[in-house]
């Protein structure tokens, strides 16, 4: 089902538009709060929250791509389960790695004002846009997804180190861009 469609039956107030989310977007929704929580049962409620806030929002909201809304929606959720579940256990963990890694190049977003955020946003779309294919593929499944460099590695046929030199060098990039748009780190 195409998703103007889907968007429709949200704003119809029609009860299908969860479970023709699910049909499309659930496997999506779930490879992301995986990614994050490494827990099934937790990314599952992660999923199931992501539906409440989608029929929450949508309308008003007309997403321009039911996609990436959703997406955003799921990573949200699951930094946010993330982060309460790592309160309590007080320890160390690959998202806690992958955020450190941004956070040389990315200010705090808490501590950014809109018109910032506004300013990070293009520049970081700017940024992928001009980095070639396979490091953006990287990049993304690095830091949106919160995959491994194991795992992005396997999946590309390269080396671990190779992986992260690709990273590094990227983050440098973004690190120099952001400087030169005058965005304090």
């Amino acid at each position: 089902m195409q998703d103007e469609h889907i968007i429709g039956l949200y704003f119809e107030r029609d009860e299908n538009a969860i479970k023709e989310t699910e049909k499309k977007y659930g496997r999506y929704c779930h490879t992301i709060a995986y990614g994050i929580l490494h827990d099934d049962g937790e990314s599952e409620e992660c999923v199931n929250d992501t539906y409440y806030r989608a029929w929450s929002s949508i309308p008003p909201t007309r997403p321009t791509k039911l996609s990436a809304y959703l997406g955003r929606i799921t990573r949200h959720l699951a930094l946010n389960r993330y982060q309460k579940m790592s309160a309590k256990k007080r320890g160390g963990s690959a998202v806690a790695a992958v955020l450190d890694e941004l956070a040389e190049c990315i200010p705090d977003s808490t501590a950014a004002d809109i018109t910032q955020e506004f300013v990070i946003t293009q520049t970081l779309n700017a940024f992928l846009a001009e980095l070639p294919e396979q490091n953006r593929k990287i990049f993304v499944r690095r830091y949106w997804y919160m995959s491994t460099v194991k795992e992005i590695a396997d999946e590309y046929g390269m080396g671990e180190s190779k992986v992260k030199m690709i990273l590094l060098r990227s983050r440098n990039e973004l690190k120099k861009l952001l400087e030169e748009e005058g965005i304090n780190i």
